[in-house]
């Protein structure tokens, strides 16, 4: 049987990666596991065996003891990121939208997650080029900007967002509270980003970086300290229910315990 030829295989292979849901899915999952796989290995008991210093000689790594927190930060976002694409791939799957919309908002994050994924590492490992914090910057712009597209199409009081049936849970007009769900999810979502944008941009200018977990428990912690932390646990809990909404679309819960009417 001839083998097919090699741009045509390529060609298949990368409309599959990056068109279809699940290879987007399969994507993300492989730059989490390959970062992981890597940078786990600069982790404590890791480290105590060499392998971290191993894996910094190797990649060439420049690593600044003083710049620690810093290098963290930039770590916990490129793979926030990561999953937050994956999540909004699926969302996009399952709710009702235009096509159209679907392939804007999985193009727009995935350029933007893959660029602030690499831009992140470059500049927080591998020296201060600043011109990788600014292509980190622009990513996490179009993850943003993705964001805002996605809530536009998860408007729920749309004729298209009506319950799907008795069985759901829905308002009195037959607004899918389903779908309302996921909009104040994806809007909760982009608020808790403007929480962490704005001490962000004081870093430098007055404000350390620092660690959460190192300050969480201080008595007196300042608004930019407070906004870091809680952009922190909001963005951890909006990632959880993301998660729950998906596992009740997919198992497409219903029944009395659901179909509930608001008064």
């Amino acid at each position: 049987m001839p083998s097919m030829p090699m741009m045509p295989f390529i060609t298949s292979r990368l409309n599959f990666l990056f068109r279809s849901t699940k290879g987007l899915i399969l994507v993300g999952i492989a730059m989490i596991a390959l970062v992981a796989a890597i940078w786990g290995t600069l982790s404590g008991p890791l480290q105590e065996l060499g392998i971290g210093a191993l894996t910094v000689r190797v990649l060439g790594m420049k690593l600044v003891e003083s710049e620690r927190e810093g290098r963290i930060i930039l770590l916990y976002h490129t793979i926030a990121m990561a999953v937050v694409a994956i999540e909004t791939y699926m969302i996009t799957a399952v709710m009702p939208m235009k096509k159209e919309q679907q392939v804007r908002i999985n193009g727009t994050i995935t350029v933007g997650y893959i660029t602030a994924l690499i831009s992140g590492l470059i500049f927080a490992y591998f020296g201060r080029n600043w011109i990788f914090h600014g292509l980190f910057l622009f990513g996490q712009s179009l993850v943003f900007f993705a964001g805002l597209m996605l809530a536009a199409a998860l408007w729920p009081w749309r004729k298209e967002c009506r319950a799907r049936g008795p069985d759901y849970a829905q308002t009195r007009g037959g607004i899918d509270l389903e779908g309302v769900a996921f909009f104040v999810m994806a809007v909760t979502t982009l608020g808790s980003t403007l929480f962490g944008a704005v001490a962000g941009a004081y870093m430098g200018n007055g404000f350390e970086s620092f660690l959460a977990e190192n300050v969480v428990r201080q008595p007196y912690k300042d608004a930019l300290q407070l906004a870091v932390i809680g952009h922190l646990h909001i963005m951890l809990t909006l990632i959880a229910v993301a998660a729950v909404l998906l596992v009740g679309r997919w198992l497409d819960f219903k029944g009395t315990r659901t179909s509930w009417r608001c008064r």
